[in-house]
């Protein structure tokens, strides 16, 4: 369906011209901290990759920076659950030859916890963080620089989205999406409207008690709670934190029936629960592949709500290094990028990307594309000092709530 055109404002996300303090009190001895306490839940086994992870590969030089050399047989990426189009996988593989194997993560932390404990030898080749945790991945030696030399479908990126503050130079990292956290309900069960966070919390607690799914993360869940009470969402004070631990683990935990950070996969199609917080393009995917889209509302997280940037970046040792450069120039091409958001759902970062979703046809962009004044009420996560104590809420939480 056609949607009407909207002007975009020039800058969305955090350019490194007006760079906020990102984690300029969060050390080295903190952030691993936190992958050794993720590790204690069974994160830290390490990926099946065929590559040694000495990073030293055919195409490589000495140190295993890429060449442009020829393409390994396979590639590993360790990414977000059904972020890309299946297509564009199939094709890379039938025009350039590398078998790609994909495994999923929950979490910025799940992922970085088991590239911490692997060392460089993860057999992971490209990994999808989001912006803020980048700067202390790089000073942990979690990843590769990149040789845009072997990206020039970098050109096809709106510059919007390049040159970000986690990483001015685009030396470890290009925009593959960007999004935004909301939620659906069932309007079969919830027949009030919902506009809020507070809305949110106080349907699960009510209506949707033992049928409400909240995002598997530990920003997120920490989120909920200061979103909807005012609260700058990076707080590092104790006193916000202990309350939202009391709220989220004494009050809210006993009505949550899962923590899902996909329930458009199966739980929207499948209606298991009545009230889902969700990230906005897997809530298009869900409500699209419903029996019965009308029944699911989506709400934009408010009064406000996060806004984040997934990134390529390819890992320490990677065994594939050639095919990760090539998978990343490959999906930057214009003839990939629709196959892409209408998968995902998601703002790829590519120029005039809305106008050729528009006259594609592609369908739900409202849940895609967001106004400027809807942008304005996005506030971009901080990884800081409070990173292991929302961690440690976050765990909290899912025992109280039996998961």
């Amino acid at each position: 369906m056609s949607h009407p055109r909207r002007s975009r404002p020039v800058r969305v996300l955090a350019h490194a011209s007006v760079a906020p303090r990102i984690m300029a009190e969060f050390n080295r001895r903190q952030f691993l901290s936190v992958a050794a306490a993720l590790g204690g839940v069974g994160l830290l086994s390490a990926c099946g990759g065929d590559g040694d992870g000495n990073g030293a590969t055919p195409g490589a030089d000495a140190t295993g920076r890429a060449t442009g050399g020829e393409l390994e047989s396979q590639l590993s990426i360790y990414t977000w659950g059904d972020y890309d189009s299946p297509d564009v996988l199939e094709r890379f593989t039938e025009e350039l030859g590398p078998e790609i194997r994909l495994d999923s993560f929950n979490s910025n932390e799940e992922m970085i916890a088991k590239l911490v404990a692997a060392r460089g030898t993860s057999g992971y080749d490209i990994v999808v963080p989001t912006g803020q945790f980048i700067p202390q991945m790089v000073e942990n030696d979690l990843l590769e620089p990149l040789n845009k030399d072997l990206i020039p479908n970098l050109e096809h990126m709106d510059e919007a989205f390049l040159s970000m503050a986690w990483d001015p130079e685009n030396q470890w990292s290009i925009c593959k999406a960007w999004g935004t956290t909301g939620f659906v309900y069932d309007n079969t069960v919830i027949t009030r409207e919902l506009k809020t966070w507070n809305d949110f919390l106080d349907a699960a607690q009510n209506e949707a008690s033992g049928r409400t799914s909240v995002l598997d993360d530990p920003a997120e869940l920490t989120g909920l709670y200061f979103w909807a009470n005012g609260i700058d969402w990076t707080t590092e004070d104790e006193g916000d934190l202990q309350a939202a631990e009391d709220f989220l683990v004494g009050e809210l935990a006993p009505h949550i029936a899962a923590f899902d950070s996909y329930p458009g996969g199966s739980a929207i199609p499948q209606g298991t629960h009545a009230l889902m917080q969700v990230w906005n393009g897997d809530a298009r995917i869900g409500i699209m592949e419903s029996p019965d889209p009308d029944r699911w509302t989506w709400v934009l997280g408010a009064p406000v709500t996060q806004l984040w940037m997934d990134n390529w970046c390819i890992a320490k040792g990677a065994p594939n290094i050639e095919a990760a450069h090539a998978f990343i120039n490959f999906v930057l091409a214009p003839e990939q990028v629709i196959d892409q958001v209408d998968y995902i759902g998601y703002h790829t970062g590519a120029k005039d990307v809305e106008s050729m979703a528009e006259e594609a046809g592609l369908e739900m962009l409202d849940l895609v594309f967001f106004t400027p004044e809807q942008i304005e009420t996005m506030k971009e996560g901080e990884v800081n000092s409070a990173q292991q104590r929302i961690v440690d809420i976050w765990n909290k939480m899912k025992a109280a709530a039996g998961a």
